[in-house]
């Protein structure tokens, strides 16, 4: 909406009552002040997606005929790398639940799941306790496309422990779900966000990591441990490999960073 208000105020300074009569050298203009203004290409960017989505529902309405903003574009958008914890910081961040409690039986379990199989908080959340095959070491994803996870031993540790210690005494009657809160329902995405934000601090990790961090260390230390693209591709549930080659280039920068760094020559 602040994008939308901007441009609105932009075209009443170009002498244009309302949005009827918008084309797309209006939004060219509006583009080019905001870089001439400063604004990052990222938020640039924003600016456009959002105006297109507006055009795109006054079509559908029948107030324009045509989208002017769905040809527009920042070419010089720079994204910025996924953010990857070190190994160390994982390590420590994992060592942060105490299991004899247990909420910390629980929150260890979520932990090394989230970073065991690098799915989405909204995935890890709608995990049931029949989603998980401790047998087979195996959770089953089922956001979409149905796919099957590997989990390491400690993560397959981890999960046993709650079941038999933590689970029993916090989940309600009959709750289907995996990861439960303190009242017994299934756990919520801010519950959970909560919970990291906790652990990340315990662990003195500088950084502000989010959910998707532990998903983007997941991805980026199984390509650096030699992991083939394909592969993580379908274990993180990208419907383009695009997607997923993110994490390859970031890898990649990674180490040029540290060849440049190190190497006596270069």
């Amino acid at each position: 909406m602040r994008d939308i208000s901007q441009f609105a105020g932009f075209i009443e300074t170009c002498g244009k009552a309302d949005f009827s009569g918008i084309t797309d050298r209006d939004v060219r203009l509006f583009v080019s002040s905001l870089e001439k203004n400063g604004r990052s290409p990222a938020t640039v960017s924003r600016c456009i997606a959002s105006l297109r989505a507006f055009f795109s529902r006054m079509m559908a309405d029948g107030y324009i005929d045509k989208n002017p903003a769905v040809e527009i574009s920042v070419t010089n958008a720079v994204k910025k790398p996924p953010q990857v914890l070190t190994g160390r910081e994982i390590e420590h961040l994992l060592e942060q639940p105490d299991d004899s409690d247990h909420k910390g039986s629980r929150d260890k379990a979520m932990l090394e799941t989230l970073y065991a199989t690098g799915i989405r908080v909204s995935e890890l959340i709608a995990l049931d306790e029949t989603d998980v095959n401790l047998v087979t070491g195996l959770i089953t994803c089922r956001n979409g496309k149905e796919r099957n996870i590997p989990l390491y031993t400690a993560a397959v540790r981890a999960i046993n422990h709650y079941l038999t210690f933590g689970r029993p005494k916090m989940a309600a009657k009959e709750e289907r779900a995996l990861f439960v809160n303190t009242v017994g329902g299934r756990m919520s995405r801010q519950g959970f966000w909560k919970i990291l934000k906790s652990y990340s601090e315990k662990a003195q990790i500088k950084s502000d990591i989010t959910p998707q961090t532990l998903r983007n260390s997941f991805a980026a230390h199984l390509l650096e441990n030699g992991a083939d693209i394909r592969s993580l591709q379908e274990m993180l549930g990208h419907a383009d490999i695009s997607s997923t080659q993110v994490y390859a280039r970031a890898v990649k920068k990674k180490l040029k960073d540290v060849y440049n760094k190190s190497h006596p020559r270069a």
